[in-house]
């Protein structure tokens, strides 16, 4: 009996071991895969820092992407076609350029108050340039739209137009690349297409172009050949500019046959910030923004932060909180433009009257479309 209950006791002991035994395996098992998915996910961060700092953008970019209007033919009604006098008076640079890349599908066409300030204020502070407003839709106008585009037209400097594709390629360095289809590869068509109308109405016309997301709140005419860093680390590509001279149009040229080159639909940036950064790191000789001075960049500004971003899109709520108007104003004090990043804020909505720093800009420097478009902004 005695040898029994030792044995049973052994047998216990080792299978108690065993249980140890084995739950340590495991628990060394889920520390060390823990351990291996954070080192790769820090592999991945670091990797790609630029596709996760846009990752919030693009998921909300990712929705809407009905591209049917960029095949179509003009209809009776529609806005009409750059013509050849008008092109050929657009060949100074003092052109700002808006895109409008949105298809409707059956739906009339849509331009909202915000998007109608940025022209507005172009138009309002730079009364010695051409602004431009061009569409890719050939639908009407809402009456909604009617009525923001009667607004636009009391300055004499707006022009409205419709861009056909097929006829806006011709004769430049991405005519056979568009006949070829590679942009319906797009994730992200309507925002890639937005990239491709930057860089190829630049390489037409010099000029500045300008995102539907800003307000302008200075003059613009005395700037050419420039971009604008995000951060001290990126160049952005929603103010870009041009020039007619030298610098200009070897700028412009090498953007468009970068985009045309290293397109990708598969990743957000790639064509529209990608394409002025890759050139400029080339032309001057520097990996980040801080680095590209007009000397190192043969000419080529590219202005702080605080020119054109003078609040990071991981702010953009600033705009909207009453409380922190003061601090939000002085922040935009050195600013020529600012964007308001519409891509996350759209959704925010402004009542006039408001004393939000966006009601106190946009009342400052689109008026008119402000005062006029109904309750809310």
């Amino acid at each position: 009996m005695r040898v029994f209950l030792m044995l049973y006791k052994m047998l216990t002991l080792v299978q108690f071991r065993n249980k140890v035994f084995n739950y340590n395996k495991i628990l060394k098992k889920k520390i060390f895969i823990g351990c291996g998915s954070c080192f790769l996910l820090c592999v991945i961060f670091y990797a790609n820092h630029r596709s996760i700092k846009n990752l919030a953008i693009s998921l909300i970019s990712a929705t809407d992407e009905d591209i049917s209007c960029y095949d179509e033919p003009q209809t009776l009604g529609s806005t009409e076609y750059f013509n050849k006098g008008e092109e050929q008076s657009m060949q100074d640079d003092h052109n700002i350029f808006f895109h409008e890349t949105s298809c409707f599908g059956d739906r009339e066409i849509l331009l909202n108050a915000r998007q109608a300030c940025a022209v507005e204020s172009a138009a309002k502070m730079n009364p010695g340039m051409k602004v431009y407003l061009s569409f890719l839709s050939h639908r009407k106008f809402s009456n909604y739209t009617k009525m923001i585009i009667d607004i636009l037209m009391s300055y004499k400097n707006v022009h409205i137009h419709r861009i056909s594709m097929d006829r806006y390629v011709k004769d430049t360095p991405l005519e056979e690349w568009w006949a070829s289809g590679v942009f319906k590869s797009s994730r992200w068509p309507r925002s890639h297409m937005s990239d491709i109308l930057r860089y190829l109405t630049l390489w037409k016309y010099p000029g500045i172009y300008l995102d539907l997301d800003v307000v302008v709140i200075s003059s613009l005419e005395h700037l050419s050949n420039f971009a604008g860093a995000e951060d001290w680390e990126d160049v952005a590509a929603g103010v870009l500019g041009f020039g007619a001279n030298q610098v200009g149009r070897r700028i412009a040229d090498a953007c468009l046959r970068d985009l045309k080159k290293n397109f990708r639909g598969d990743i957000w940036g790639n064509n529209g910030p990608g394409v002025i950064t890759r050139i400029l790191q080339r032309i001057c000789a520097a990996k980040y923004a801080q680095d590209m001075t007009k000397a190192r960049c043969h000419g080529f500004n590219v202005y702080p932060p605080s020119t054109f971003y003078p609040i990071h899109y991981k702010k953009w709520k600033l705009y909207f909180d009453a409380k922190k108007r003061n601090e939000t104003l002085r922040m935009i004090e050195k600013a020529l433009i600012i964007h308001v990043w519409n891509k996350l804020s759209q959704f925010e909505t402004i009542r006039i009257g408001s004393d939000v720093p966006y009601a106190i800009i946009a009342n400052q420097y689109c008026p008119k479309i402000f005062n006029n478009c109904s309750k809310f902004f």
